[in-house]
């Protein structure tokens, strides 16, 4: 069985929800490019945003070992995370839709 954890990034405080739409999909652009196979390791993402305070929020299921590399990245990309527990994990059958999309490889 197949086992992920939740990444939950941040978008800037008071960003619009058209903007930080518009770096993630930059973001997974580059990480597509750049790390093909890893990006493989991306197996869903949360169909639409939550609202924390002022932050837009969405989460992906994502494979371990694919975590360093991720949250590297996020940073040096400017996009804010929740801390992953890696204890937490999920399998692929909690990403059910209409809640969440599993992203075509």
């Amino acid at each position: 069985m197949d086992e992920y954890l939740m990444l939950s990034v941040l978008s800037a405080p008071g960003e619009s929800k058209e903007t930080f739409s518009r770096r993630l999909s930059t973001f997974w652009t580059q990480i597509l490019r750049q790390y093909p196979e890893d990006f493989e390791k991306v197996f869903a993402e949360t169909t639409s945003f939550e609202l924390h305070g002022n932050q837009l929020e969405r989460q992906y299921l994502i494979e371990p070992d694919v975590l360093d590399l991720l949250e590297k990245e996020l940073s040096t990309a400017g996009i804010g995370l929740k801390p992953v527990d890696p204890d937490e994990i999920f399998s692929r059958y909690e990403a059910v839709s209409p809640q969440w999309m599993q992203i075509e490889h």
